[in-house]
């Protein structure tokens, strides 16, 4: 099926050919995909949803747990959409410009993702290092631009990155996997340069190594603050900063697995595992902040239960 494309020839889309060896069970993972995909956005939706109704809530922990939460659907929605409509389709083909912008949705979510967690990690800072200073430092509209700062960051860090591809030429139009990975469009590009290495280089120190600096920083300081403390309020820290840290985690483990090839390390990986791993991070983490900030934050359990209550 792969065919070398002539320079003179002009690619139009992308064949997702992982989506060849699926067969009859297609059926079966349209639905799991389906069932986990409408999870995600009512578990999300549901946290946000109480957050704005308790007006307990509207603290500026909470208001960024929200943009994270908006976050974990904006990436899903990037994501399993596409699959949902490939598993039927005869030609699996994606346009290059549908293929580009899913591109730029999931990394734009990925560093908004740690870019989050650092506005959360800054913001428990503040909290428990300087509370006296709290309600100054965290107004409203303060929150409110961090957000904002923090979504065009995190695109003008995938433009600086990645816009250079935009312009590539293509002399193949096979892409092994089941949506559009920046590495393996790159690959099919007529010549590729040290400008692509450059690019994953500056997205990392952008978009992972900054974010996880400042995040470090801050649970250090908090740490230092904690050691000097009463035991209620290293009681307290703990089981606020605990899903962050879980959260944080979570991510490493989900590029490790991105960025390591697993079929030079074992091999004998099965297809669907070599294809599955890299994509850890979008298929646990949507759900992983919910379930993390509802069952272990005491305010958000008891809303649920009052929100869910006021239904019944």
């Amino acid at each position: 099926l792969a065919e070398k494309m002539e320079n003179s020839s002009e690619i139009v889309s992308f064949v997702l050919s992982a989506f060849e060896n699926v067969g009859e069970l297609k059926y079966l993972y349209f639905v799991i995909i389906l069932v986990w995909y409408v999870s995600i956005c009512v578990a999300n939706t549901l946290l946000i949803l109480v957050i704005r109704v308790d007006r307990r809530l509207h603290e500026p922990m909470y208001i960024l747990l929200c943009n994270l939460c908006v976050n974990e659907i904006n990436a899903s929605t990037s994501l399993y959409p596409l699959l949902l409509s490939q598993m039927f389709s005869d030609s699996h083909e994606v346009t290059v410009p549908w293929c580009f912008l899913q591109m730029c949705c999931l990394y734009t979510s990925a560093s908004v993702e740690l870019c989050s967690l650092a506005a959360m990690a800054y913001d428990r800072y503040i909290s428990i290092c300087h509370p006296l200073r709290y309600n100054v430092i965290m107004k409203a509209e303060r929150v409110f631009l961090l957000i904002l700062l923090v979504w065009v960051y995190s695109f003008l860090s995938f433009i600086f990155s990645f816009s250079f591809i935009f312009s590539l030429k293509f002399c193949e139009n096979i892409i092994h996997n089941v949506y559009c990975d920046h590495q393996l469009i790159i690959r099919l590009s007529c010549s590729v340069s040290i400008q692509s290495f450059i690019s994953d280089i500056s997205f990392a120190t952008v978009s992972v190594f900054i974010p996880f600096s400042l995040i470090l920083v801050s649970y250090m300081k908090i740490l230092r603050v904690c050691r000097k403390t009463s035991k209620e309020n290293k009681q307290k820290a703990v089981t606020t900063c605990t899903p962050q840290i879980i959260s944080v985690s979570n991510l490493f483990v989900g590029y490790i697995f991105y960025f390591i090839d697993f079929r030079s390390v074992v091999s004998q990986v099965l297809d669907e595992v070599h294809i599955i791993l890299p994509m850890y991070v979008l298929i646990f983490q949507p759900m992983l902040t919910p379930f993390m900030y509802g069952f272990n934050l005491p305010k958000i359990r008891q809303s649920y239960q009052r929100f869910l209550l006021k239904r019944k």
